[in-house]
């Protein structure tokens, strides 16, 4: 900011000013009054009223000039007791006029400013914890399931050792090392978004041709559609530009959208990956035709443990972190993501990425 050259810019100008004007208005009085003193009989007179004068209008006017520039300091205190008052949840509001830009409108300027700040940083303290409690909750419980599963069909095949069949046994251990999977990419996915978060991980980035990783990533879940008895495709152009990204990241980033959308699909459903030039980038689709997203949802369905009823084909086990890395991953990008969605009809997931 540049200093202002206007004479009463400062509080020192104006306080030299304000004794300027109070001198000479003295010095006028003296100069009226002392045309008089060539009366003898009335020197001592008028020399008594002269002091008393002087002295009750210097008082008077020292008064009112502290009261003009103290003025402001007493809103500012006032304000900052209603502050510590309101437990540093509302700001400090002073009221100022154009011409209180001197040190004092500078202090309460930055007084405002403060708490402004201070506010806003106890809000988001507070969002933060809220999530952190949530999480925790979620955690605990998405931990607990698979745990509990596992310990069960575990402590079943040493219980009946000798009792179960060869078949039995190995479906029993089949079902723990199941929930042992799932356990392990819950703490992965936790360790991963946790990573993202803290900007512990930055991208690889090089150019490479996205058409092709979306062709073999679709090809990586197409045993796994089948089974499911959905119809995965992926349809993309030749004339598709490279884009500058990590490759392990994308990958991640198109196995997270498949699976979401294989989530919440049901049997005879339809999931198509879409890869295409938008301009001077590159858009990457993943389409359902699953139960969709109620509006209401949308807006918080990439935060993370965020999980919208989404019908019966959801996965209730999922911990719903795959979003959220999703999301992350794409801003590490300089990328965007957006979701469209039309209950009972699908949800479509489109990523913009920049071209090499």
């Amino acid at each position: 900011m540049r200093p202002k050259t206007d004479l009463f810019a400062t509080l020192y100008s104006r306080l030299a000013f304000s004794l300027m004007v109070v001198f000479i208005a003295i010095g006028a009085i003296m100069i009226v009054t002392s045309q008089r003193m060539f009366e003898t009989q009335r020197l001592f007179e008028l020399v008594a009223n002269l002091v008393v004068g002087t002295v009750a209008f210097s008082l008077i006017a020292a008064l009112v000039v502290f009261r003009f520039l103290t003025l402001r300091l007493r809103r500012l205190g006032s304000a900052i007791e209603a502050f510590r008052a309101s437990d540093f949840a509302k700001p400090i509001r002073v009221e100022t006029s154009d011409g209180d830009d001197d040190e004092i409108g500078r202090i309460i300027t930055a007084f405002q400013e403060m708490s402004e700040r201070i506010a806003m940083q106890l809000t988001q303290l507070e969002h933060v914890d809220r999530e952190r409690r949530e999480l925790l909750a979620n955690v605990s419980h998405d931990l607990r399931t698979p745990l509990a599963s596992m310990q069960g069909y575990l402590e079943m095949v040493l219980i009946k050792e000798d009792g179960l069949s060869q078949e039995d046994r190995c479906r029993y251990l089949q079902i723990a090392v199941k929930h042992c999977e799932r356990l392990a990419r819950l703490v992965r996915d936790l360790f991963d978004l946790t990573k993202l978060e803290a900007n512990e991980v930055k991208p690889q980035v090089e150019a490479f041709p996205i058409n092709e990783l979306a062709q073999d990533v679709v090809q990586k879940f197409a045993l796994s559609a089948q089974k499911r008895d959905l119809r995965l495709s992926a349809s993309v152009s030749a004339d598709c530009p490279p884009v500058c990204a990590d490759i392990g990241m994308m990958e991640r980033v198109l196995e997270n959208l498949i699976e979401n959308a294989m989530r919440y699909t049901p049997a005879g459903g339809e999931i198509s990956v879409g890869v295409h030039r938008a301009g001077n980038r590159v858009e990457l689709r993943v389409s359902d035709t699953g139960q969709g997203i109620h509006h209401d949802d949308i807006g918080n369905l990439f935060d993370r443990y965020y999980r919208a009823d989404r019908g019966e084909s959801g996965d209730a086990g999922n911990a719903g972190l795959g979003l959220a890395i999703t999301r992350r991953i794409i801003e590490l990008h300089g990328g965007q993501i957006r979701v469209e969605s039309t209950p009972g009809l699908g949800t479509t997931f489109t990523v913009e990425l920049a071209t090499a």
